[in-house]
């Protein structure tokens, strides 16, 4: 009878331990979401409203479009890995935004960001693992949906560096934490 008792404490602190895992995962995913918010607010800060429309090569985007192709993404990516749905006209910003002000273009990111915010704190714990069809082509779960959205943003917020500093302005400072 003890060892039974014992044994049911075990698997009972078990299952809480895991579960204030799983909460921290959502909560350490939030709280990435809003670093990478406020880190790649500084980037659209630090351009020159000049250096919106600048693009290094005339094949390549301009930051502006860089920062919407960004917007985009997290839209898409945000969207398949919550489960939340896309506000209308969303999925080709950085081809059909005409106001390509500094004021309209960090409203429109920011907003992005903050879909994908709101929809990680719906999420249970065990969502995170359910499987999603990314794009409609890839299977994985949401957890990793959300992985992948965060490495493209990072991914596409540093390519700006380069646009921010031929703009003739310094980047912001590498924010890891």
């Amino acid at each position: 009878m003890k060892l039974q008792k014992l044994l049911l404490s075990l698997c009972l602190a078990l299952g809480i331990s895991q579960a204030v895992q799983a909460q921290a995962s959502i909560d350490e995913t939030v709280k990435e979401w809003e670093r990478a918010k406020a880190y790649t607010k500084e980037y659209l800060d630090a351009m020159p409203e000049s250096g919106y429309a600048l693009k290094p090569t005339p094949e390549m985007r301009s930051f502006a479009e860089q920062m919407l192709h960004l917007t985009d993404a997290g839209y898409g990516f945000g969207s398949a890995a919550t489960g939340e749905k896309l506000p209308a006209g969303v999925g080709e910003l950085e081809k059909s935004t005409t106001d390509k002000s500094k004021a309209n273009i960090t409203k429109l990111v920011l907003a992005s960001y903050d879909f994908v915010i709101a929809g990680v704190k719906k999420l249970t714990p065990a969502q995170l693992s359910e499987q999603v069809k990314l794009f409609g082509r890839f299977d994985m779960s949401r957890g990793m949906a959300l992985a992948k959205a965060f490495e493209h943003q990072t991914h596409h917020r540093g390519q700006t560096t380069v646009y921010i500093r031929l703009a003739g302005a310094k980047p912001p400072q590498e924010k890891l934490f």
